[in-house]
């Protein structure tokens, strides 16, 4: 089946598809199994390894840590690491469901982005399943507030991020990418890597963190050039890469989003967060079957973002 474009059926992919890698926390090999998996059952990740025998759910409610990457947790105490490339890899290629056996206590890293991930997927391909898609759909703005950075999802019929960074480092300055989220489009920024300055990896490795890492799935930023010997793959390669992190992390949504989201200085943290804010409020967001088609497409104006916002309560959803 073609990845051209979502249809209005869920999927899963095809096949089993066998991985192995190193954790980028643990420095640990870790094998993982992607399993076809049944309509309405989302992303759900099976552990075995590290000390652990358990599941844990691919929803935002069951992220537990957002330092560095989004760790998700049972009540158990099972967890998962660096599941946010894997995701992002499944959501942006149209998969709704897929059941995830990992042997250890992360996701493997790969080469840093989600290029593998996508590869293996289009090599196994996609079968579409009898259940119609589910999207949520935004129905009104929703802004979020966290120090310096923001974050804002419109109505918008797609999915569309709106993805600005700014670092003080002359290696990326200031970087803006504006996307509509397909299986085609994503394919562009599936590539980018995970960053990182030297002098923070070094302190990492001193904690006992990161211990995976290393130049080759890493864009690693010195004091006067870029580490790796073969330099960037983008000029655009960070907001590339952060615009995957929020694909990946806007997939614990637990349905495609029909929205626009737009951050500034973004995070797992704020990603997350935003998230919480649009599901607490009722009025902003509803559970449609099939895309409708508005009468225009919404956006706000760039003049609108960056102001201040009050913070909302993010306590979660309960069941």
């Amino acid at each position: 089946m073609s990845f051209k474009s979502f249809s209005n059926r869920q999927t899963t992919i095809d096949n089993e598809v066998v991985m192995k890698g190193t954790g980028v926390h643990s420095g640990a090999e870790v094998s993982m199994i992607l399993h076809p998996a049944e309509a309405n059952t989302g992303y759900n990740f099976y552990v075995q390894g590290g000390g652990q025998i358990g599941h844990v759910s691919g929803d935002f409610r069951a992220v537990s840590n957002l330092t560095l990457c989004t760790v998700l947790s049972a009540a158990d105490g099972t967890s998962v690491a660096t599941v946010e490339h894997l995701l992002a890899a499944l959501r942006g290629m149209g998969i709704d469901n897929a059941a995830i056996e990992v042997d250890g206590n992360e996701v493997p890293v790969m080469d840093g982005s989600a290029e593998q991930f996508v590869d293996a997927i289009q090599e196994t391909g996609l079968r579409e399943l009898d259940e119609p898609r589910r999207y949520i759909k935004v129905l009104r703005p929703i802004e979020v507030r966290d120090g310096e950075s923001v974050g804002e999802f419109f109505p918008y019929n797609g999915f569309r991020l709106d993805v600005e960074i700014d670092f003080k480092s002359e290696f990326i300055g200031r970087q803006r990418l504006d996307i509509d989220i397909t299986p085609s489009s994503f394919k562009k920024i599936c590539r980018a890597r995970t960053f990182g300055f030297l002098k923070d990896v070094k302190q990492l490795w001193a904690a006992g963190r990161a211990l995976g890492s290393s130049l080759e799935n890493t864009v690693a930023i010195g004091d006067d050039r870029i580490l790796n010997p073969e330099g960037l793959r983008y000029p655009d390669e960070f907001v590339r890469h952060k615009t995957l992190d929020a694909v990946g992390d806007m997939a614990l949504a637990g349905a495609p989003i029909l929205g626009l989201y737009r951050s500034y200085r973004g995070s797992h943290r704020l990603n997350s967060k935003v998230l919480h804010a649009l599901y607490e409020a009722k009025d902003a967001w509803t559970i449609v079957e099939i895309a409708e088609k508005p009468a225009h497409r919404y956006v706000a104006p760039r003049a609108e973002f960056g102001i201040a916002f009050a913070m909302p309560n993010f306590a979660p959803e309960t069941a």
